[in-house]
């Protein structure tokens, strides 16, 4: 493997998050590395990939600065690298929960739950475990008996814990989320909700994942991640298929953006489906003129005239 991919986030103060983008867009750019960075004036989120040389070389630069000399690096080691672009955009938030008062974790979070903690509170049946993620992320890969928000986005998430908030309340409640990042701010915010034993995967599931105890067990399909994998192994003891084909309802791990750029919706896919189906999650998104499947293999008109019969019959 000659490239890794970095996930890490710090909240610290940056008191400038325009100007910061800005050089440390050119920073990253002179390493030669690709990713996506959040600046905030309450820290920082990113995901990169480059070389084992030039990500030694970034971490070692951000370690060196104070505001940043704790951050925890996530390290996954890649054959390729895992973006194709380099960005770095400021923010208000790190991550959006849409409060009418924020939380700053520096002050208010969740107890934190090292893997082997977590693992016990997933077989302990007086304990509700929470995924703070996004449905199309549950529904690729989660652990085992966590509870499902019905929510598209981070920012719906308070409010479907306040309409559902008597299934919790006397619970000890434990929430998880990729790299930990979304956890630091939802379990302050079920803290201030009145939740009184809450506690977090410190690290997230990437860090569970990879403790040599264990070996991501009681985790079921795969995560999912925001860059050109899409998603990454976490269970090495049992692992499941969880997710199901959008079409067929067989087991399916692959997932693809509707060819309708208007839609865009992710939906899990065979190729063998995603060929069957112009790559679309419905019929109208399969007639839309600008379906990117259809453009993408030069689809003539009654090769799509066709396939759209074949669907119909």
């Amino acid at each position: 493997m000659d490239y890794r991919v970095l996930l890490y986030y710090k909240y610290t103060t940056i008191e400038n998050p325009e100007e910061f983008a800005k050089e440390h867009l050119a920073f990253c750019k002179s390493l030669n590395l690709k990713g996506r960075i959040l600046v905030a004036t309450e820290g920082i989120n990113g995901t990169l990939s480059g070389t084992i040389a030039d990500t030694d070389a970034y971490m070692e630069a951000m370690l060196a600065d104070d505001r940043f000399k704790d951050t925890y690096f996530k390290i996954d080691e890649v054959a390729e690298n895992a973006f194709h672009k380099m960005f770095v955009r400021p923010r208000k938030e790190l991550v959006s929960l849409s409060l009418e008062e924020d939380v700053n974790p520096l002050e208010l979070t969740g107890k934190y739950l090292e893997p082997v903690e977590f693992k016990e509170a997933l077989l302990d049946e007086d304990t509700v475990v929470i995924d703070a993620r996004n449905d199309y992320e549950y529904d690729l890969g989660h652990f085992r008996g966590a509870v499902r928000p019905d929510i598209r986005n981070f920012r719906e998430l308070p409010q479907w814990i306040r309409d559902n908030k008597e299934q919790f309340m006397d619970k000890k409640v434990v929430t998880y989320c990729t790299g930990g990042i979304r956890c630091e701010k939802f379990s302050g915010w079920l803290i201030k909700e009145g939740f009184e034993d809450v506690a977090q995967l410190h690290g997230g599931i990437a860090v569970y994942g990879k403790d040599p105890e264990t070996r991501g067990e009681l985790w079921d399909g795969k995560m999912y991640v925001f860059d050109e994998r899409i998603s990454v192994e976490i269970n090495h003891v049992d692992k499941k298929i969880i997710g199901k084909d959008w079409f067929d309802g067989t087991p399916c791990e692959r997932y693809i953006n509707c060819a309708n750029p208007f839609c865009n919706k992710q939906i899990l896919a065979s190729e063998e489906n995603e060929a069957k189906y112009l790559g679309s999650c419905s019929d109208e998104c399969r007639h839309h003129p600008a379906n990117r499947y259809v453009m993408r293999n030069e689809l003539s008109e009654q090769d799509v005239k066709a396939r759209l019969e074949a669907i119909a019959n």
